[in-house]
């Protein structure tokens, strides 16, 4: 995630920013391993999230367990905590694929039928 704030992918130009607290977003993106002691604060800080939320789960550690599929402490799908709405595979995703997975993310707000009533009144 580091380079989405560098110059090559910057995420400024498709209108992401980077909020500090999750009342303030509207998306999040779950990378990494998700053990069971982290997945209550996940769901703690995606309840915190204002409507309308989003979750795209980043890389093969969020969306299966990745390397450490077969622990005993890891929550092998970050679905079973919070619903989420984009995959990013990738074991690390490339450089291009938060950005793509954020486009599809938009593309998937725009197709809404009651964001579009609301944004045009």
């Amino acid at each position: 995630m580091m380079h989405a704030g560098a110059t090559r992918y910057d995420f400024d130009r498709f209108r992401v920013i980077f909020r500090p607290s999750p009342r303030q977003s509207d998306c999040m993106i779950v990378a990494g391993t998700l053990t069971n002691q982290m997945a209550p604060a996940l769901h703690k800080v995606y309840d915190q999230m204002p409507e309308p939320r989003w979750v795209i789960s980043m890389g093969s550690c969020a969306n299966g367990g990745g390397y450490y599929h077969y622990s005993y402490s890891v929550v092998h799908v970050c679905d079973r905590i919070v619903p989420v709405d984009i995959y990013v595979p990738g074991c690390p995703p490339r450089a291009e694929a938060p950005l793509y997975g954020v486009l599809l993310l938009q593309k998937k707000i725009n197709r809404r039928k009651d964001f579009l009533l609301w944004w045009t009144e």
